[in-house]
Order: structure tokens, then sequence, then C-alpha cells
């Protein structure tokens, strides 16, 4: 279906691609911070599930709208930016619980930020373009049907970015259980996190097409 070539090629573009910090990455190195380890991995496979919607609506053209139209890039751009800074905001207000620490952020399960990472993704436009524009790169009709191919290497960018988002959070987990430590710092993280939060928001919404 794919030569081996071309599929080891495609994996070592990928690979350097996850080298640049994006929005995901940042996002699941501070779900790790605030929540360890489990929280950090379920934010990886959200990730991974918004990719995988990513990839399925490139197989079938959906992502060409937001090539060809203006007006559905903005839409979608304000709409995953919107989504980032309603998470910031609502850190950055949480509550303090009776021993100073802020009550809402320990409440972030495992399931629930996967259920957030998944939207966070999947309204970031630049992602759709992405697939849009790198993987027909790989895709040739003369070998099979291209939307075979499409889910082929859809799988294999899904797969790797689970593995790398994992290895990442058992790379850098020792620093939450560090701030966990530090009372003094527990009681800002909120607003750190929100701030965070904010800062990628506002990135998204700066995206050109």
């Amino acid at each position: 279906m794919i030569p081996l070539t071309d599929l080891l090629t495609f994996m070592a573009v990928v690979l350097g691609l996850f080298l640049v910090p994006g929005p995901a990455v940042l996002l699941v190195i501070t779900r790790t911070a605030q929540g360890g380890r489990r929280t950090g991995v379920a934010t990886g496979l959200g990730v991974a599930a918004g990719d995988l919607i990513h990839t399925l609506a490139a197989s079938v053209g959906l992502s060409a709208l937001l090539a060809t139209s203006a007006l559905a890039f903005t839409i979608v751009k304000f709409a995953g930016a919107g989504y980032l800074l309603y998470l910031g905001v609502r850190a950055i207000l949480a509550k303090e619980s009776s021993e100073g620490t802020r009550a809402a952020l320990p409440s972030v399960s495992p399931a629930r930020a996967f259920w957030q990472a998944v939207p966070a993704e999947l309204l970031n436009p630049k992602t759709a373009l992405f697939f849009l524009a790198f993987l027909p790169q790989f895709v040739h009709a003369d070998r099979s049907a291209p939307f075979a191919q499409f889910v082929v290497l859809g799988l294999v960018f899904v797969a790797m970015s689970a593995v790398y988002t994992t290895l990442l959070v058992f790379a850098i987990g020792p620093l939450g259980r560090v701030l966990k430590r530090l009372s003094w710092l527990a009681k800002w993280q909120g607003k750190i996190i929100g701030s965070i939060f904010i800062g990628l928001g506002l990135k998204v919404a700066m995206q050109k097409q």
C-alpha cells in the first residue's frame, strides 16, 4: 500500500514536527504539572483523538473547506480560542479551599482532561490545514485507494502523537510532584495555569490562514 521508505520518511518528518512545541504540547505539559501523570496521559490521548477526527475529515475532504473559506477558518479559529480562554478564566477564578489551595484544580480528573483536550485540538484550524497540506504529499493514486492511504498515514500520526505525549508526561512527571510540595506556589497555580491557557487561546486567535 505505502512503501516502507515513504512511511519511514513520513514518520521522521512527523517526529521533527513534534519536537517544535505547539499548543497541544503545552496543554499536555500544563495538565501534567497540574494533575500528575494520569491526567497528562489522558490529555495526550485527548489530543490524539482530536487528531484522529482531523484525519477522518481530511480523508473525506471536509478539511478543504477551511483551506478555501476564510469565513470557515475564522469561525473555527475563534471557537477554539474561545474554548481555551474559557478554561483559562475558569482556572484563574477558581475559589480557594480552606487550606489555601485552589479547590477547582484538583477536580480535573483524567477523564475530564481527556474530553477537554479533544475540542482544544479539534478546534485548532492550523491542525486541519496541516493534515490537508501534509498528508497528500505521501498519498499516490497509482498505489491504492487514496482514502485508505490517508487513513493509514493518519493513524500512524495519531499513534506517534499518543506515544510522544506519553513519553513527555513521564519525562516531566516529577515536576508535578515538586509543585505540590511548594505550598506557596500551590496558592498561585490556578493563576499560572489559567494564564497559560489564556496565552494559548490568544495564540490560536492570532493565527492567519
